[in-house]
């Protein structure tokens, strides 16, 4: 299938988009480690010095940049195509540590990048066209519709409970509750960001739409699942290795992204039971080629040992182990932060 000139303009925009995103994780890790040495406060337990922090700041201005690009490319493509291009920025992070911080990218981890492109390649081909929308109003339609709402609803109850009842008790222990508020809250994220996005583009064309309170509506949507997105995104990385944050989250995101995506805008209506099997097989593809390269980060550090021995203890000890140990591997390895983190937070 031929792309069309919007989706190509999307992908264009994704790839610039990842190559920013892609370094941003890691200055803004190095910020959050000298913050926490100079006040003795992570951001895993509340701390925030890391506002003061300029490093930090860099790296939030290299995302941000990134994040426009970003949110450029939802203006123009469908989130089905968009978000799994994400896995592309953790390409660029392996390889440019492999070359510049001479980290060594193994068979394995090659293995896992060709999985990610080839995984692109293929949602690329396969991806729906972008549907041609005229008002504001007509994607206010889509997000007020029922089996949307249901999985809004469901979403703000599953991240209220994660917040108040297992947060506090078990968020410096399992990363999975840190990155599953980040995940669940950027699938949300990113329907807004496509409405606001889609709205601005109509203006630009000419049609005003800043004239209609929907317009502002999502903007709201937007600035708020991007704070929340912010501040939980800051804990996780900061209690867990970044090795084990990013494919889990870039898991998590993109598949509820593209849930929420297919739910609300349609994506696969009109689409052959083909095209929407290739774009699955190769979403799937890039997952387990994000996962394959995230994990094979460990092997050198126990070479005496076979690689699935390697693989399962590294991925228990980050998923259920101390919090505490998590940050102290993070310190013992200063070149675990070289992974991306991939999409969704827009801030």
């Amino acid at each position: 299938m031929a792309l069309s000139t919007d989706n190509l303009k999307g992908v264009v925009l994704a790839l610039v988009s990842s190559g920013f995103i892609g370094g941003s994780f890691i200055i803004k890790k190095k910020g959050l480690r000298k913050a926490a040495a100079a006040s003795g406060i992570r951001a895993g337990v509340g701390g925030y010095s890391y506002l003061l922090e300029p490093l930090w700041w860099i790296g939030m201005i290299t995302m941000i940049v990134g994040e426009i690009a970003n949110f450029a490319a939802y203006a123009f493509a469908p989130a089905i195509l968009v978000t799994p291009l994400g896995a592309l920025s953790i390409i660029v992070s392996a390889v440019m540590a492999h070359f510049i911080l001479k980290e060594k990218l193994h068979a394995l981890a090659i293995l896992g990048c060709v999985m990610c492109i080839a995984g692109s390649v293929v949602i690329v081909v396969h991806a729906p066209q972008e549907r041609e929308i005229t008002s504001v109003r007509e994607i206010w339609i889509m997000a007020t519709q029922p089996s949307f709402l249901l999985y809004v609803a469901s979403v703000i109850v599953l991240v209220f409970v994660l917040i108040f009842r297992f947060a506090p008790i078990y968020g410096q222990s399992n990363v999975l509750i840190y990155t599953g508020i980040c995940s669940l809250m950027g699938s949300l994220s990113v329907m807004s960001v496509k409405a606001l996005g889609t709205s601005l583009k109509i203006t630009f064309e000419g049609t005003n739409q800043l004239i209609y309170p929907e317009t502002w509506f999502f903007m709201l949507v937007v600035a708020t699942c991007v704070i929340t997105q912010m501040n939980y995104l800051n804990m996780a990385l900061d209690t867990f290795n970044t090795a084990i944050v990013s494919p889990i989250y870039y898991v998590m995101f993109t598949t509820l992204t593209i849930l929420a995506s297919v739910i609300m805008f349609k994506d696969w209506d009109g689409q052959s039971i083909g095209s929407i099997t290739s774009e699955i097989c190769g979403f799937i593809v890039v997952l387990s080629g994000t996962i394959l390269l995230h994990i094979t980060k460990d092997y050198d550090k126990s070479p005496s040992r076979g690689i699935y021995a390697t693989l399962s203890s590294s991925l228990n000890a980050r998923l259920c182990g101390n919090g505490d140990l998590n940050h102290e591997e993070n310190e013992m390895d200063s070149n675990e932060e070289t992974i991306g983190l991939r999409k969704q937070e827009y801030c």
